[in-house]
C-alpha cells in the first residue's frame, strides 16, 4: 500500500492498496496503521466505521462537521463513485480548493479527508457501497450541509441527480455557510 498526497487539498491523501487477484477474485489490505502513521496520521484516532449503499445517480453531500470538524477515510468498497472534497479551512494553503476523484470497488483506493473539509459523492453504478472510517463519534447537532450545486463550487457532477436527502435539498449556499462559521 502506498500513500500519495492530494495537491488540491493540503493534508489529504490517497491510500492505494495492491490487490492480489486470481481466478477467485481478489484480496487486498484496505487499512494499514503503519502506512497511515508514515504520513503523520495517528491510526488510533479513528473511532467509528460506517457504510452507505447508493443507487446510480444518488448524491450525498456536501457535508462537514462544525466544531473540531471530522477527519475521515473514505473508500468505495463496491461499484464506483464520483467523490468530491472542498477545503473549508480558512488557514489552509488550499482554502476553497476542490478535488474530485473516482473511487471504485475494483481499486479499493482510500481517500483521507482532513477535518474542516466538506465531502460528498455521487454513485456512478447501479449499486455503490461507500465505507467511512471517522475520527469522532457522530453528533447530528454538528452537521453542516452546503448546496451540492452551488455555482461558486462549480462541481462537475457527472450524472443527473436521481435522489438526495431532504437535508441536501434544503442546503444553504457556500457563502451562507462561511458567513455562519465566522459569526
Amino acid at each position: 500500500m502506498k500513500a500519495t498526497e492530494v495537491p488540491e487539498i493540503a493534508g489529504a491523501y490517497l491510500f492505494e492498496p495492491t490487490p492480489h487477484a486470481d481466478e477467485r477474485g481478489f484480496f487486498c489490505r484496505t487499512f494499514d496503521a503503519d502506512v497511515v502513521r508514515s504520513v503523520g496520521l495517528d491510526p488510533h484516532t479513528f473511532v467509528q466505521d460506517s457504510v452507505s449503499r447508493s443507487a446510480r445517480g444518488v448524491l450525498r453531500g456536501m457535508h462537514l462537521r462544525s466544531g473540531a470538524g471530522e477527519a475521515k477515510l473514505v473508500r468505495c468498497s463496491y461499484g464506483r463513485i464520483f467523490d468530491v472534497v472542498v477545503d473549508l479551512r480558512a488557514d489552509s494553503p488550499t482554502y476553497l480548493g476542490v478535488a474530485t476523484f473516482e473511487l471504485s470497488g475494483e481499486t479499493q483506493v482510500t481517500l483521507y479527508i482532513p477535518a474542516g473539509c466538506a465531502h460528498g459523492f455521487q454513485a456512478l453504478t447501479e449499486t455503490a457501497d461507500t465505507s467511512y472510517r471517522i475520527d469522532r463519534p457522530h453528533d447530528p447537532a454538528e452537521d453542516v450541509t452546503i448546496a451540492f450545486d452551488d455555482p461558486e463550487l462549480a462541481i462537475p457532477w457527472p450524472l443527473p441527480v436521481t435522489s438526495k436527502s431532504q437535508r441536501d435539498r434544503e442546503a444553504p449556499s457556500l457563502a451562507e455557510v462561511l458567513q455562519n462559521r465566522e459569526s
